[in-house]
């Protein structure tokens, strides 16, 4: 696939992994004050495990799944795992658009690791692109660094976490298939849910407006991861996440329309400024598929 329509289709299949992660927020929010977050993970991952199994089967790609690295997976699972328990816990605390904002750090760490990591190069203007975001981010979150909350602390620790799970994602596409990594993914997942869900002692089974919600989680989960992947194995890891700050403008929206958070002139700048930090990103990634600039 030429470079220019790599990013191209890179970029569609992150405008899906946005309506997804949007999808599964809204919904977390719903179920947040029922279900603790093991157990709104494990019924998530159950829920994808059933869907990835029957699309494998139906599509007669169920021999593609591999065990040969499945030390990766489960380092990739168990840092996702951490971190998406800490989002679902975020999200009952805190704005959306504040839970996301917070999130957002993770570029920064998966740019300055993904020369170690994944050999990528870091361009003066990538760079840059990751400052900019990061001051809009500042922006929009404003957080209090003298008197920290709990939900702040959770969303800014899933940070981390994602940004390893989206490193490690980067390198299991270079020799696993999208069915076994999803596979992978539902399956470690829906053990260590089910595993802590029980290990408290306390467990609130889905009723049937509960049950909806998670099953909506289950379903954008994995259409979010799905959407994900194929964006990771057709561009770089900085170019995903960077484009993956529109996420934070749709949050915003959401969290006003659905549950009266306030959308202030600040949220509108900091949208703005992570706007132009994707336009730099964008910029960047397409000089850097240019024949001269591989040389």
């Amino acid at each position: 696939m030429p470079a220019q329509q790599s990013l191209l289709s890179a970029t569609f299949w992150m405008a899906g992994a946005i309506a997804s992660f949007s999808a599964m927020a809204v919904s977390g929010r719903m179920v947040s004050g029922i279900h603790d977050t093991f157990e709104i993970m494990a019924w998530r991952s159950l829920v994808g495990l059933a869907v990835v199994l029957l699309w494998a089967t139906l599509s007669g790609r169920l021999g593609e799944i591999r065990t040969r690295h499945f030390g990766g997976h489960l380092v990739r699972n168990l840092s996702h795992f951490t971190g998406q328990n800490l989002w679902f816990w975020a999200l009952g605390l805190i704005p959306l658009a504040q839970v996301i904002a917070l999130e957002f750090t993770s570029p920064l760490w998966v740019i300055l690791l993904s020369p170690f990591l994944l050999g990528e190069r870091i361009t003066s203007l990538r760079a840059l692109s990751t400052v900019v975001g990061f001051a809009g981010i500042l922006i929009v979150a404003r957080p209090d660094f003298a008197a920290l909350d709990v939900g702040v602390l959770a969303a800014a620790g899933s940070a981390v976490f994602f940004a390893g799970s989206i490193i490690l994602t980067k390198r299991l596409t270079r020799h696993d298939s999208i069915v076994t990594i999803m596979f992978w993914l539902t399956l470690i997942q829906a053990v260590l849910g089910l595993l802590c869900t029980f290990a408290d002692g306390e467990t609130t089974w889905p009723t049937t407006v509960s049950g909806f919600w998670l099953v909506m989680i289950g379903l954008s989960g994995l259409a979010a991861h799905l959407c994900l992947t194929q964006a990771l194995a057709r561009a770089s890891a900085g170019f995903v996440v960077t484009v993956d700050f529109l996420r934070l403008p749709v949050f915003a929206i959401l969290g006003m329309i659905l549950f009266s958070e306030p959308l202030d002139a600040m949220v509108i700048l900091g949208g703005g400024i992570i706007l132009a930090a994707n336009w730099i990103s964008i910029r960047a990634a397409g000089r850097a598929s240019r024949p001269q600039d591989a040389r």
